[in-house]
């Protein structure tokens, strides 16, 4: 206002014959910008380009943790000779597919059938003979293939897997046949790296009820676990290894809820109140180990997910049964009796659609929380999985069908990975709340 007042001033003046009167000229004010930029219109930033489903589907799954808790490669791997970086045809898995899968973090399983337990022989051992077998085959793969793979036991390196743009490699012992009813035996394959041990597989043991692998639940030995069988679960604990109730009776899982002070998992099973098979979880164990802190891996299997199917699988055991346990009495290796049922008619079952699968995580969600459901394929160790989940490289298919059902991307990240590293690391932390050695401080309990 002063300078405009100045300015008449002058006028006045020189009007009135005043030219003689001289007024300092305004000196200009600085300005924050250039005179040029007064002159220019700002620019918007460029508007984000708007995704498909289909495009933000692969986004999300590039950047999530893909955590597949059951994989039974090691058995061709073993026993076949396979070798991940050379595929096949013949596997469900293999490093292509992996990498195409979104993969990173695999258990492999350290599967030992209960005839290792039932029949053990001076050619192939027994149970912890064939434990240590597939974990040396384990550890050949992540040796030959160290440019894609790396050794992993706890959930800081499985972040630093995925960090480092390389799949981490776990192990999971399935059947607790494994132990040969040792806690040393225990503690040693933790040393190897075992992170999570099934108590059963299809039969009871020692210590341990199976649901068995039938239609109808298995004839109960101990009605749940035995003492020994409880000591197992608190030493498993302990010492930071995952107790997993995947193939356990009812009782068992009762007793195993029991006695848990850590989580608990399912490492491959889906929901009985959709499929009504003894292998599957109810409602009520569902929110039992989702009390734990732990988390249901739902198995992919075809039977275990359609009741249809299922009916379909049992009448075709009705017919070859007999002829498929004789081939496996007699040792023969699991690729052999899959393409033994395959040359059956096996191949010939009902198809099962993807959305099934999504069904099964839907309502293990809906029940026990979307913190408590994960995946758990049970790749190259089943018969049939539900169309386009053929190949573990079909897992990017999970995350497009949550997405379209309206799952938010962080909870879609919570069952391609989150939820497990959660349990795991929970886990973890428990053993070291219990400041003892592994050794040092372990239980020397023995079987009754």
């Amino acid at each position: 206002m002063k300078r405009a007042v100045r300015f008449v001033m002058a006028a006045v003046l020189a009007a009135c014959g005043g030219g003689n009167v001289a007024l300092n000229p305004p000196t200009p004010e600085p300005t924050s910008a250039p005179a040029a930029s007064l002159l220019s219109v700002p620019t918007a930033p460029p508007p984000s380009p708007v995704l498909t489903l289909e495009e933000r589907a692969a986004r999300l799954h590039r950047a999530a943790i893909v955590v597949d808790a059951h994989d039974d490669i090691t058995s061709a791997i073993l026993e076949d000779g396979f070798d991940l970086g050379h595929p096949n045809g013949k596997t469900a898995t293999d490093l292509p597919r992996m990498r195409a899968g979104g993969v990173t973090a695999e258990f492999f399983s350290i599967y030992v059938d209960s005839r290792f337990y039932e029949r053990p022989s001076s050619r192939d051992g027994g149970g912890a003979r064939r434990a240590l077998d597939m974990i040396d085959i384990t550890y050949q793969q992540i040796e030959r293939h160290a440019q894609d793979l790396v050794l992993a036991t706890s959930a800081d390196d499985i972040r630093r897997a995925k960090a480092d743009g390389k799949i981490a490699v776990l192990m999971g012992i399935e059947g607790g046949y494994a132990i040969e009813d040792s806690l040393h035996a225990l503690r040693d394959f933790h040393r190897l790296g075992v992170r999570y041990m099934t108590l059963t597989h299809a039969t009871n043991n020692d210590w341990a009820d199976s649901s068995g692998m039938g239609a109808t639940p298995l004839k109960p030995r101990h009605h749940g676990l035995s003492g020994f069988g409880e000591e197992v679960v608190r030493e498993m604990q302990r010492i930071g290894m995952l107790v997993d109730v995947s193939h356990v009776s009812d009782e068992t899982i009762e007793d195993v809820l029991r006695v848990a002070t850590a989580p608990v998992i399912a490492s491959h099973s889906s929901a009985r109140a959709l499929c009504d098979a003894p292998r599957n979880l109810s409602d009520e164990q569902l929110r039992g180990i989702a009390a734990t802190g732990g988390v249901v891996m739902v198995n992919f299997f075809s039977a275990y997910l359609d009741p249809g199917y299922r009916t379909a699988m049992h009448a075709f055991f009705a017919r070859h049964g007999a002829e498929l346990a004789a081939l496996n009495k007699k040792g023969v290796k699991l690729s052999q009796i899959h393409e033994a049922a395959l040359k059956m008619g096996a191949g010939d079952l009902p198809k099962v659609p993807l959305g099934v699968l999504i069904d099964h995580i839907e309502h293990i969600a809906k029940v026990a929380g979307v913190d408590h459901v994960g995946l758990g394929s049970d790749y190259d160790g089943v018969d049939s999985m539900p169309v386009g989940l053929e190949g573990i490289d079909g897992l990017p298919k999970i995350t497009l069908e949550l997405l379209r059902r309206g799952w938010s991307d962080e909870d879609v990240k919570k069952v391609l990975g989150e939820n497990f590293l959660r349990a795991f690391a929970a886990a973890e932390a428990h053993a070291r709340a219990t400041k003892t050695t592994l050794s040092g401080d372990g239980s020397t309990k023995s079987v009754e």
